[in-house]
């Protein structure tokens, strides 16, 4: 009996549809990541643990330049006392609300999608490029928000599991 409740359990949690941007298209202000990175962009934010518990303090410091539908952007991030990294980020627009990016310390290509005020997009950090074991998957939730800054939820996954997430809010300087 009790394995077949959790095969119940397990078959019902298979079939939650994941949330999609399409659930955001009739929202404005619209997001386009190109456009809102070109410039100055600051962030605070916090990295949780898997239990939700609030870990360390989480800053990024953005300075980009948009070429057309490309976007190349120095992105110096800061987690807790730890030395700051540089990630050089390029993003370009590969069709309506569609997105590409490459980073130094990415693998692959990021992809993602825009609609109305959400943007989502899935890419793998080389947190020790060269030694694809301690790759993880990063899922990014951006929303714009009516005062033109944005809120950001990274959840950070190895091998399907949470790791840890990230809580964060972008600004431009102005």
């Amino acid at each position: 009996m009790r394995w077949a409740a959790l095969l119940l359990v397990a078959g019902l949690l298979g079939c939650e549809k994941p949330m999609s941007v399409d659930s955001f298209r009739a929202t404005t202000p619209a997001i386009d990541p190109v456009r809102f990175f070109t410039g100055h962009v600051v962030s605070w934010g916090v990295l949780e643990n898997r239990s939700g518990q609030p870990t360390q303090v989480v800053t990024t410091d953005c300075m980009g330049e948009a070429d057309g539908d490309t976007l190349r952007m120095t992105q110096r991030l800061t987690i807790g006392q730890d030395a700051p990294v540089t990630r050089t980020w390029r993003m370009r627009r590969a069709g309506p609300g569609r997105y590409e990016a490459t980073a130094n310390d990415m693998v692959g290509t990021a992809t993602g999608e825009a609609a109305g005020r959400a943007f989502h997009w899935n890419w793998i950090l080389a947190t020790m490029p060269g030694n694809s074991l301690k790759d993880v998957d990063m899922d990014q939730w951006w929303y714009l928000l009516d005062d033109g800054s944005m809120l950001n939820r990274t959840t950070i996954r190895k091998l399907g599991v949470i790791l840890a997430e990230v809580s964060e809010h972008f600004a431009p300087v102005r």
